[in-house]
């Protein structure tokens, strides 16, 4: 018996094979050495993954991948198992808030929110733990709102929820060592990832600028952007000013934005060649050696004030 074509899953794009295929190599491997046991060279290929996986979750929100609700609902769900998180979070969290304010007073993890307008291997390391704690009571009023509405989107995310738990609890229960090692490290490996992609993609940026947008003469200094491998590794993530100014645009064509309109744009001290050359000099380097530590665009006293 054929299924009908209208019910076949159909991808918007092409290139998203490149996720489908991250999102199917992660389990894989957890699973092979699960089964097998511990091999460096396949966790470390697992933990770069994770980095993926964050990427995809963002790209998913902004453009779904497939044409079919049902695609999407289940790549929902698939996220949600691989990343170790609902995937609903990033509406409330990246849709109605950052996409909004744009590093700007009113982004409620915006950097310079902690600690003042830093950009060091400490604020790096603990900027994921000082989002989640503001990031969160969003989620919280977010769901809030969704069951006062009586929306099926409300048990929706519950179900992300209780997807996400429940896969804890039943491979815990299964084998505790296993289940930290193979899935639950590398999970949050992924998700100290994602958030501190914000410090690394706004710190020491000109949060004035954040709501104004793509007006005529610039203002566009809000966000840094990384060239080089990590964007064909990591769905171009590191081409953030063109993100921004195109949201609903898929993440392929980001290259192509970045270079003709937006490049020439955004302060020279915003366009760096590379991600881990960036993090090596100003994190590692930068802790010793003054002239590595990159310099804030908002001159002293100026943060925005919500």
């Amino acid at each position: 018996m054929s299924v009908p074509a209208d019910l076949l899953p159909r991808l918007r794009h092409w290139r998203d094979w490149q996720s489908l295929t991250y999102l199917a190599v992660l389990p894989a491997l957890a699973a092979w050495q699960w089964c097998r046991g511990f091999w460096w060279p396949a966790y470390a290929l697992m933990l770069f993954l994770t980095l993926g996986i964050g990427v995809i979750h963002h790209n998913h929100t902004h453009q779904r991948m497939w044409r079919g609700r049902l695609a999407n609902r289940l790549t929902d769900f698939g996220i949600t198992l691989l990343q170790g998180h609902p995937t609903f979070v990033f509406w409330p969290a990246h849709v109605s808030n950052h996409h909004r304010h744009r590093h700007g007073a009113r982004d409620v993890a915006r950097t310079y929110r902690f600690g003042g307008d830093t950009n060091h291997l400490a604020g790096y390391l603990l900027h994921p733990l000082q989002a989640a704690w503001v990031l969160y009571p969003l989620f919280v009023a977010w769901l809030g709102k969704l069951r006062r509405n009586g929306s099926g989107a409300f048990r929706y995310c519950i179900g992300q929820y209780a997807l996400w738990l429940g896969s804890w609890v039943l491979l815990l229960a299964i084998d505790w060592r296993r289940a930290l090692l193979f899935v639950i490290v590398p999970q949050l490996h992924g998700l100290h990832w994602l958030l501190a992609t914000n410090y690394l993609q706004h710190a020491h940026a000109d949060g004035r600028q954040g709501a104004y947008g793509d007006t005529p003469g610039g203002a566009l200094n809000y966000a840094r952007n990384f060239e080089g491998w990590v964007n064909p590794l990591l769905f171009n993530i590191g081409l953030h000013t063109a993100h921004h100014e195109n949201p609903h645009a898929h993440w392929s064509e980001l290259s192509k934005l970045h270079r003709e309109r937006y490049r020439d744009r955004v302060d020279p001290a915003l366009n760096e060649r590379g991600l881990v050359a960036y993090m090596l000099r100003v994190f590692v380097l930068g802790a010793v050696v003054p002239r590595f530590r990159s310099r804030p665009l908002m001159p002293a006293g100026s943060l925005p004030q919500p």
